[in-house]
């Protein structure tokens, strides 16, 4: 079942389209052309908005998610996307790098990355194909290539308040009646200020790295084995890490132990399933898929995380279904 409210706002710059979700990974499938798993990491009810202007070739959007989140996230090929926290963004991390002043977010198309957000979080995004990088000057630093290796860029105070702005402007004020031209050109020369040889990049130390690559391998584990009681000592067995490492690698990647993220991971897999489930389809079933044995403690755990009982989200999106 759908439970998105989708709107639209017109301009001379072009359609905005507004859409909400009150489910954290079906609030993931509403950014057009991404692909992306969402999996809620705070305890209660979610909401999540998105705002998306198209332009020829440009994406602009903010989200809202008012739960602290972990993202799974890929954009569309040939791309480079560029995301500006609004809140907290040293309470943000992408791919285990914390955000720093002024700092922006930086990924090309078509390469895998993970964020961790706090609750009660807005991020600005552009995402530009990288054809159009031609038509900023310094070439040389504006392909997609160039920001592959680092996560984050560093931006001079008036850069980043002049994006933040600019980006405000374009989706909060749809009837200024700005040419659809006029946008485009604005925001390439935007990017312009963004991506160049005086952006430092914030290359990840080794040690962030290795850490990263203990929770990947973790990660795959767990979605290759989620019907199973995968314990912590298994999970260091497997990445030939001490208890002590693997603990020190989801903290500083994700924010939180190995055991709270697989608590987590399982019970969002489970809320998925139950999304996709039918009237005939048994809870304890559903449960037992996802490695809970004892359905009172899943439904206390389920509810205390999602604010709803497994059988509240089973009716609403199995009546559809």
């Amino acid at each position: 079942m759908n439970q998105n409210q989708l709107t639209h706002a017109h301009s001379r710059c072009g359609k905005i389209r507004h859409i909400t979700a009150h489910d954290a990974d079906e609030h993931a499938h509403n950014l057009t052309n991404w692909q992306q798993e969402y999996d809620q990491v705070s305890p209660g009810a979610f909401e999540g908005s998105i705002k998306e202007l198209q332009l020829n070739g440009i994406q602009v959007f903010k989200e809202f998610t008012s739960q602290s989140v972990f993202q799974k996230c890929n954009v569309w090929s040939d791309s480079l996307w560029i995301g500006l926290p609004e809140s907290k963004p040293e309470q943000s991390r992408i791919n285990g790098h914390h955000l720093q002043s002024h700092q922006v977010m930086c990924r090309p198309g078509d390469i895998d990355f993970s964020l961790m957000t706090p609750s009660q979080f807005n991020i600005f995004g552009i995402v530009i194909d990288q054809s159009l990088l031609s038509n900023i000057e310094d070439s040389d630093y504006s392909s997609a290539q160039q920001f592959s290796l680092s996560e984050c860029i560093s931006l001079k105070a008036k850069t980043y308040n002049n994006l933040h702005y600019l980006l405000q402007r374009l989706l909060m004020h749809p009837h200024d009646g700005i040419p659809e031209k006029v946008c485009h050109d604005l925001l390439l020369l935007a990017l312009h200020d963004v991506l160049t040889p005086e952006s430092v990049n914030c290359l990840p130390p080794t040690s962030l790295k290795r850490r990263n690559q203990i929770v990947d391998l973790t990660l795959h584990y767990l979605k290759q084995h989620h019907d199973e009681p995968v314990t912590v000592t298994e999970l260091c067995t497997l990445a030939c890490v001490s208890r002590r490492t693997l603990q020190y690698s989801f903290e500083s990647v994700l924010g939180i132990s190995p055991a709270h993220f697989l608590r987590i991971s399982r019970l969002n897999g489970a809320r998925r399933s139950l999304r996709q489930a039918t009237e005939q389809d048994c809870i304890a079933d559903v449960a037992a898929q996802w490695g809970f044995w004892h359905l009172s403690q899943f439904a206390k755990d389920y509810k205390q995380l999602f604010g709803e009982l497994p059988s509240e989200t089973k009716h609403l999106y199995s009546t559809v279904n």
